[in-house]
C-alpha cells in the first residue's frame, strides 16, 4: 500500500458521507486532493455532482456493412483467430480477427503483447472503435472492449461519460474515483423531495439519477439523471426567490401612493412629448404597483433608447405628489449627472425641490444637502451608492429607482429595505436581459418589458471593417461627417496598451489621431483613471460641441446622451461582448440624424467573426442579449458580486430554460399555496434555507 493509499483511508472525522472530504475517499490522498481542488471537488458530494461534459453512446451495436469511418461504432461477436508478432525492433503488434453475424473484422494493438491472453478463441465481446478500411477489410485499433458470457443478443456496448480533466486526473482515474464514491455512499443518499413531487414531475430517486448520471444504462438514462438535478438545483433557487416575495408581502409596508387624473394630467403636461405604446403600458403597470401597501419590486427593461428613464421620471413625479420623497441611484458620477441632467431640464417649470448627491460633493455642500433631504424639503435626489450611505437619512422616501441594476449587488439593492418605511423600488435597465437570467437574478422581481423605440429614432447602420483599405474609407467617411457638424466616439478596449504587441489602448490612439485622422478638429480623451472633475469637464465640452470627437474606454457605456454625436468607432472590436457592443453603440443616433457604427477588428478567429456579424445584422438588443448570453454564459447570476462563487453547478443556461420555466412555476405553487410549510416538504425547505438563506435575506423565515 503506498502512503498515499493510506493517507486516504486513516482515520478522519465522523460525517454524513457526501460531505466527507475528498482525501479520505479510498485512493485518493492529499497529493490528487489537490489536484482535485482544481475542478472544484472538495468533497464526496462535489465528486458526484460532478457532471459529464459529454457522453459517448457505444450500446447500438453495428453490423459490418453499416461501419463507415467517421464515428464510433460497436459490434459484437465471437473471436476466431489472434497473434503476436515484431514488427520492428522493441515493438509488437498483437491481432484479432472477430466473426461478426455479417463478415469479419480485424482489431489491433500496438506494443500489448499481454493482450493476447486475453483474445483467446471463441469468446465473445463488444469491440468500440472508429474504424478503417484497409486491405479490403475493416479494421478497429485499440478498440474499448466489454466481454460477453456468452453470445447474448439483447447485450449492449456501455454509454461512456467523459469529463473536464486537470493535470495530473485522467479519465480513467476520475471514472475510477467516481465508481468508489458511488460505492461509498449506495443506500445513504436521503431524498429530499417528497415522493407526491417526484412523481408529478417524473422525477427518478436522487440516489437513481447520481448512479445513472455516471454509468447510465442509456442515454435516455443518463439524460433523465441529468433533468433531476438540474431540476434540484433550480427549484432550489427558486423557492428562496418566492419565499423572498413572500416575506417581503407580509413583512414589509410601502405607502399607498394613488395617481389621480388630476395628479396624471398634471406630469403629462411637463412632457412636450407623447408617450409610446411601450412606455404607456410600463406606467400603468408601475401605478398599479404604487397604490398597494405592499413595496413594488419591478424590474423595467428595456433597448437602449427606448425612453425608460422618462418613464421612471413620471413615477417619481407621481410619488412627490403624494407627498413623499423620490430617488434614483446610478452607478456612476458620469450616469447620475446625466440624469441629472436630463431631468432637471424636463423640471424647468416645475416646482419640484430636488438635488445631486455624489461622492465628489464637497463635505459642507453635502451637509447642507443631507439636511434638506431630512427635512423633506428635498423631493427628489439623484446620485451614487452616495444616496444608501448610513448619513442619508430620509423624511418620507417612498419610491426609489435603481440604474443599470446589474451594475450594483443585491446587498446595494437590499440597503433601502433596510430602513424604516420601505420606499417602492424600480430597478431598470437598458441591457435586455436573457429570459433565462430573468427566472434567476431577477426572479423575485415582476418584469415590465419596452420594445419599441421613440418616434422618429432611426436603426444604426453598423459594419464590420477588417482591412486597411476598408478602414481608410471609414475615416474617410467620419471626416466628411464631422465637417458637417456631427461628432464622433472612438472606443477602445484599454486605456494603455500593456506591450508594443497588443492593440493600442486609448492613450496610443489619441496620440496617433491628433497627429493624423483627426489633427483638424477638436479631440478629448476620457477614461476611468481620470478623476471625476476631469471627466465632467471633457462630457461636458463635448456635449457643448467644443469638442468634434473624443477618445474613449467604456466609460460611456451607458447613460451619455449627446443627441448630435452620430459617429462611432469601436477599436479592436473583438474584446467586448455583444450586449457591450450594442450598448456602446446605442450612445449615438439619439437626435435626428442617423447613426453610424464601425466595427474595426483584425480577429481571425471564426466565433469572434460570427459575435460581430451578429451585432453588424441585428439592431435589437433583445436578440443580441440572447445571442451574447449563449456564447459567454451567466456569469455570477445571483449579483452579490460581479465576480465570485458560481451557485450554479449542473444547470446549462443555453438548454435549460425549459426547467426554470418548470421550477420558477413549480416554487410559486408551492409557497403561495403554503405546501412548502407541510410535513413531507420540511427536509427540501431546510435544504433551501441552508443553500440561499444568508444570501437571499431569509433567515427571517426561520
Amino acid at each position: 500500500m503506498t502512503e498515499e493509499q493510506d493517507n486516504s483511508t486513516s482515520e478522519h472525522p465522523e460525517t454524513e458521507p457526501l460531505e466527507t472530504p475528498i482525501r479520505f475517499l479510498e485512493g485518493v490522498g492529499p497529493h490528487r486532493a489537490k489536484l482535485l481542488k482544481n475542478l472544484d471537488v472538495e468533497t464526496v458530494r462535489d465528486l458526484l455532482w460532478l457532471i459529464p461534459r459529454d457522453i459517448v453512446d457505444l450500446s447500438h451495436l453495428s453490423l459490418v456493412n453499416d461501419l463507415t469511418d467517421d464515428r464510433i461504432h460497436t459490434i459484437r461477436g465471437q473471436i476466431i483467430d489472434s497473434d503476436s508478432r515484431a514488427i520492428s525492433r522493441g515493438r509488437t503488434m498483437t491481432a484479432a480477427l472477430m466473426r461478426v453475424d455479417d463478415g469479419l473484422v480485424r482489431g489491433m494493438w500496438f506494443n500489448q503483447p499481454w493482450m493476447l491472453r486475453q483474445l483467446q478463441s471463441e469468446r465473445f465481446l463488444l469491440w468500440s472503435a472508429k474504424p478503417k478500411f484497409r486491405d479490403n477489410r475493416w479494421e478497429m485499433s485499440h478498440p474499448r472492449m466489454q466481454w460477453l458470457e456468452e453470445d447474448d443478443e439483447n447485450s449492449r456496448g456501455e454509454v461512456l461519460t467523459k469529463y473536464r480533466l486537470t493535470e495530473g486526473i485522467t479519465l480513467d482515474l476520475l471514472r475510477g474515483y467516481i465508481r468508489t464514491a458511488l460505492e461509498f455512499v449506495k443506500g445513504t443518499l436521503a431524498d429530499d423531495l417528497p415522493e407526491r413531487l417526484r412523481k408529478h414531475y417524473k422525477l427518478p430517486h436522487l440516489e437513481e439519477a447520481i448512479s445513472n448520471l455516471h454509468r447510465p444504462p442509456t442515454v435516455e438514462d443518463f439524460y433523465a439523471a441529468r433533468r433531476r438535478l438540474v431540476f434540484d438545483e433550480q427549484l432550489d433557487f427558486q423557492i428562496g426567490m418566492a419565499l423572498r416575495r413572500r416575506l417581503r408581502q407580509t413583512t414589509e409596508r410601502s405607502p399607498e401612493i394613488i395617481v389621480t387624473p388630476k395628479i396624471n394630467a398634471r406630469i403629462r403636461r411637463l412632457f412636450d412629448f407623447t408617450f409610446t405604446d411601450g412606455q404607456e403600458q410600463a406606467i400603468t403597470e408601475i401605478v398599479d404597483d404604487l397604490k398597494e401597501s405592499r413595496p413594488m419590486h419591478r424590474l423595467l427593461q428595456a433597448d437602449v433608447g427606448a425612453g425608460k428613464t422618462l418613464v421612471a421620471l413620471y413615477a417619481m413625479l407621481a410619488t412627490v405628489a403624494a407627498g413623499y420623497q423620490a430617488v434614483l441611484m446610478a452607478p456612476t458620477e458620469l450616469l447620475a449627472q446625466q440624469h441629472w441632467n436630463t431631468i432637471h431640464e424636463a423640471l424647468l417649470h416645475s416646482r419640484v425641490k430636488r438635488c445631486l448627491l455624489t461622492g465628489s460633493l464637497k463635505p459642507a455642500e453635502r451637509r447642507d444637502r443631507l439636511a434638506k433631504i431630512a427635512s423633506g424639503e428635498m423631493q427628489m435626489i439623484f446620485g451614487t451608492q452616495a444616496v444608501i450611505q448610513n448619513d442619508v437619512q430620509y423624511s418620507q422616501l417612498g419610491f426609489a429607482v435603481i440604474d443599470e441594476q446589474h451594475k450594483f449587488g443585491v446587498v446595494q439593492r437590499g440597503r433601502f429595505q433596510a430602513r424604516e418605511m420601505v420606499p417602492h423600488v424600480l430597478v431598470m435597465t437598458a441591457t435586455p436581459i436573457p429570459r433565462s437570467l430573468c427566472l434567476t437574478q431577477y426572479g423575485d422581481l415582476d418584469l415590465s418589458t419596452m420594445t419599441d423605440l421613440p418616434p422618429g429614432r432611426q436603426p444604426i447602420v453598423t459594419s464590420l471593417v477588417q482591412t486597411p483599405k476598408v478602414e481608410a474609407k471609414a475615416w474617410q467617411f467620419v471626416i466628411e461627417k464631422l465637417r458637417e457638424g456631427r461628432q464622433a466616439y472612438i472606443v477602445c478596449p484599454y486605456i494603455d496598451s500593456p506591450d508594443p504587441e497588443a492593440p493600442a489602448g486609448a492613450l496610443q490612439i489619441f496620440d496617433q489621431l491628433q497627429h493624423n485622422q483627426l489633427r483638424d478638429f477638436q479631440l478629448g480623451l476620457i477614461h476611468g483613471q481620470m478623476d471625476r472633475a476631469e471627466q465632467q469637464v471633457v462630457m461636458s465640452r463635448f456635449r457643448d460641441r467644443q469638442l468634434d470627437a473624443i477618445v474613449a474606454t467604456t466609460v460611456v457605456e451607458v447613460g451619455v446622451d449627446v443627441p448630435n454625436a452620430t459617429l462611432m468607432i469601436i477599436q479592436d472590436a473583438q474584446q467586448f461582448g455583444l450586449s457591450q457592443l450594442h450598448q456602446l453603440r446605442g450612445r449615438i443616433g439619439r437626435g435626428s440624424f442617423r447613426g453610424f457604427c464601425f466595427l474595426f477588428s483584425k480577429a481571425a478567429n471564426e466565433d469572434s467573426l460570427q459575435r460581430l456579424q451578429a451585432v453588424e445584422r441585428s439592431n435589437n438588443g433583445f436578440e443580441i442579449a440572447e445571442a451574447d448570453f449563449a456564447l459567454r454564459g451567466p456569469g455570477n447570476v445571483l449579483g452579490t458580486e460581479q465576480h465570485g462563487s458560481q451557485p450554479f453547478r449542473v444547470t446549462d443556461f443555453s438548454r435549460d430554460e425549459k426547467i426554470l420555466l418548470e421550477t420558477s412555476r413549480a416554487a410559486s405553487r408551492m409557497v403561495q399555496a403554503g405546501t412548502i410549510d407541510e410535513p413531507d416538504f420540511a427536509p427540501l425547505k431546510r435544504r433551501v434555507l441552508e443553500r440561499f438563506g444568508d444570501q437571499l435575506g431569509l433567515t427571517r423565515t426561520g
